[in-house]
Parts: structure tokens; sequence; C-alpha cells
């Protein structure tokens, strides 16, 4: 299956776990401050260890501002077609259209049937999912009363509304080649996950999707598809899956506490393989996920320009345990500073959305109590960026210089690092720059936002880079972080 030509569409795929509820919440506005497109909730009724699915999509509403919301899938068997259309509708209306709809007919037959659920056959659960499509888009159609006769679902003539704020997609979480047809032949896409079609399937299964559609004539380019992968997968990997396999869409399977590997997701991959994918169409690049302000000189450092750190010699140690340990240290040093970027782009965020607005807070605050307020933004964003500096200062001074007399090939990468070290220190010094200035004028927040982004674009990048380049060499001379 070759390009079908979609814009591509990057996000995240999260179980809601209660006890990670606060956790779940800051991953999802850290998503849609980063500006990924989708966030894909699972649906998981009878698992009483998760959040109610549509209870916690309604919630995270009303704390993003641009992202998508989608059920990864809704489970049908409990989840009615007729009261399914009400709560996507007002969902989407609430959201100002950002509310897509994955559909699912129905897994775990014993947990389902435990909650009051049908057990269906596979022959049962595909004319029920065919029968919910009719009756959720007859009910988001403006009409008359609408009569529908089905094997499981009927309605009697149930007034069609509240209708969605814009054409709400069916995106339909199926593998079964009959259930797959069906995609084809009525839904609006495919949401599927690497850990039930491994990308060596996918060829067969997006085959399916096609002869379906090409039945009721259709183009198969009517079908978006969307596919969750895990952190493992690499740009190239994605941008294959897009050239080939006809992927639009992306989402980055995390735990609510993996801010890191989806801020890594945002900044590094998505940019990537939209880069990618566009050389490969003769189009131009799609835009980034995060905004930039043409007034920031910065930019992030070219990859291309990077130099590679040489293969192994042979001659050179094996890495130790106390090596590997070292070089793991850089990792979770690494993690630590994505972490408290995310918390700091979130700070920034819910004062210009107004949320954490001093006038917000009380309405009889002053002048002075809302510049004290920025201030208190202000050295949290200081604090950060003193770690950041420190952290840079003892990678210059002490450890570079380690790895330059253990390995002198490694020249040209650790000068690369030092310079970059250099314009991230800019940029630092511009944010700084900037926030005193929000102070007396708190107009500029915006400004503050795009500075902010800009350090958090080259900052990521660096990151990458620096583990991609040097985590070998310091496993394999011990080098302590």
């Amino acid at each position: 299956m070759p390009d079908l030509g979609h814009d591509l569409l990057f996000g995240c795929f999260a179980p809601p776990e209660a006890a990670r509820r606060r956790a779940f919440v800051r991953l999802a506005q850290e998503a849609d401050q980063a500006g990924l497109d989708l966030l894909g909730v699972q649906d998981h009724p009878y698992q009483p260890a998760f959040l109610d699915t549509w209870t916690l999509l309604s919630h995270l509403s009303s704390v993003t501002r641009r992202i998508k919301l989608v059920p990864a899938v809704a489970n049908l068997p409990l989840r009615p077609p007729a009261m399914l259309a009400r709560s996507v509708a007002t969902l989407d209306l609430l959201s100002d259209g950002r509310v897509e709809l994955g559909l699912g007919a129905g897994a775990f037959w014993d947990a389902i049937e435990a909650m009051g659920g049908t057990r269906r056959t596979p022959g049962e659960s595909v004319a029920a999912l065919e029968e919910a499509i009719g009756v959720l888009r007859a009910l988001w159609t403006n009409g008359p009363g609408v009569r529908r006769e089905g094997a499981h679902y009927r309605l009697a003539g149930a007034e069609p509304g509240p209708l969605p704020a814009h054409p709400v997609g069916i995106w339909l979480g199926v593998y079964g080649p009959r259930m797959l047809r069906l995609t084809g032949r009525l839904a609006d896409g495919w949401l599927g996950s690497a850990s039930y079609a491994p990308p060596e399937k996918l060829a067969g299964l997006m085959r399916a999707v096609d002869e379906g559609a090409r039945t009721v004539g259709r183009e198969p380019s009517a079908v978006r598809r969307v596919y969750i992968v895990d952190p493992s997968f690499t740009t190239a990997q994605l941008t294959e899956l897009a050239l080939t396999h006809g992927l639009s869409g992306f989402l980055l399977s995390v735990n609510a506490d993996g801010a890191g590997a989806l801020m890594r997701f945002a900044a590094e991959v998505a940019p990537a393989v939209r880069e990618a994918v566009a050389q490969e169409r003769g189009t131009p690049a799609a835009p980034g996920a995060l905004p930039h302000d043409a007034r920031v000189e910065h930019r992030r450092p070219d990859p291309s320009a990077r130099p590679v750190a040489p293969p192994p010699h042979p001659d050179r140690p094996a890495p130790s345990a106390a090596g590997e340990r070292a070089a793991q240290t850089l990792v979770l040093v690494h993690d630590s500073l994505r972490d408290e970027l995310a918390q700091l782009q979130h700070a920034v965020g819910e004062v210009l959305a107004g949320r954490d607005s001093p006038a917000a807070a009380r309405s009889f605050l002053n002048a002075m109590t809302m510049r004290q307020n920025y201030w208190s933004l202000g050295a949290f964003c200081a604090t950060y960026c003193r770690v950041v500096t420190q952290h840079h200062l003892l990678e210059d001074e002490v450890m570079f210089g380690k790895l330059r007399s253990a390995q002198e090939d490694l020249t040209p990468v650790l000068t690369r690092l030092e310079e970059e070290h250099k314009l991230i220190a800019s940029l630092i010094a511009r944010l700084d720059e900037v926030l005193v200035a929000m102070v007396e004028d708190p107009s500029r927040l915006e400004e503050v936002r795009t500075v902010l982004d800009r350090l958090a674009d080259c900052l990521l990048s660096h990151l990458t880079y620096e583990e991609e380049q040097l985590l070998d060499p310091i496993a394999r001379h011990n080098v302590v972080v």
C-alpha cells in the first residue's frame, strides 16, 4: 500500500490509571503544549483500576487547548451507540471540535459479561459494529426522528442531536478480515496498535481495508490509518510506514509518567518524519509540533551538520558494569532535565491560558500582586535555567576533558556539543531577558513561551544527540558523569 498523501498526525496513547490520575492530566497538558495532534485514551470500562474514559476526556477537554481527544477505542458492547452519539457530540461541542471517535467491537468478553454486557460471536460483532456506525451517523445528521431496525440496535423515532461541532471521524480499532473490510466500506479511519499488528503484518491488514473500500466505490485514501507505537520505533521506521503502508497518524504509547519520552517524540521524531515524508512527496514540509517565532534568531541545531562518533576500535575495552552505570547516570540526568522542562512549559502554559493568572485567582489582586505572581513564575524558570547551565558546565569542564583524553577521535563530536552548549546558554539568557520584561509588561508572556519553546526544541535535540554519541564511550572508558 503506497503513501495515501494524508497530513501526518502525532500524538500520545496512555492507560488512564486512577492511581496516577494527576500525572495523567499533566501528561495530557504537556502533550497539548508540545503541539502534538492527538491524545488517545484506552477504554476498558470493566477495569476497576482505570478512570472512566468519557469522564476523563470531558475533564481533559477543559484543561487543554488544541489537542484532539480520541477514545482508543470506545468499548461498543458497554457503550450503546445512541448514548455514545450524544456523548461524542456533546464533548465535540464543548471542546470546539476536538473529538474523533475510536470505536471497537469488544474484547475480553468475560469482563464485559461481568459488567452486564452481551457476549458476541465474531459474526455478531461485525454485524453489531456495522449497525452502530449507522446509528451514530443518523443521530449526527439533522433531520426528522430516526427509525432503524437491527438485530443488535434499533431506533424508534429518536431525534438527532446535538450535532457535533465538526464531522467526527469514526476510526475502527479492528484486526480481523471481515472487520477490516467493514472499515474500508464504512469507517473514516483505522486505529491499530503495533502490539496487535506488528509492521510485518500491516501489508495484509491494509490490503483488506482497501478491498473493502473498493467494493463500495470508495478510494482507499478515504480511510486514514493511525498506528500506536512504542518508543523503540525510529524516525526511519515511521517514515517507511507512512510511505509504504499509508499510515498517517502515530501515537506514542507511554505511561502517565512518560513525559520525557513524549517530549523527545514531539521535538525530535515528529518533525523529522514530517520532513522526510515531505521530501519524498516533493512538497513543502508541514509545520513542526512546536510553535516558533521569527523574531527569535536562534535555530535548532542542524542534525546534518553534526559529527558522528567513529565505531569502536577492536582494541578498545568492552563496556564494564561500572561504565554502563556511568552511562545510565547521564540518561537519568537528561531525563530529569526533560521532565523539569515539561513542568516549566506547563507552568508558562497555565499562565498564558489564564488558569494561573493573578486576576483569575482573585478578582481584587492589584498590579503589585500581579507583578509578584509573575516574578514567582520567573523564579521557577530561572531555577531551571541554572540547573541546565550547571549541568553543561560540568560536562564541558570535567566529562568532556576525560573523554578527549581517553578517545581522541571523539574530539569533533565533543567540540560540536560544546558549541551547542553555547547556543543553549544564549537561549537561556534570552529567556531571562523576556522574563524580566514580562514583570513590567505581562502581555509579553507569549514572547516568554516562544523563547521557551525554542529553548525546548534545541535542548531536547541536543540531549538526544549527546546520548547517541557518548553513551558507548562513557561505558567503555568508565567516565564518571
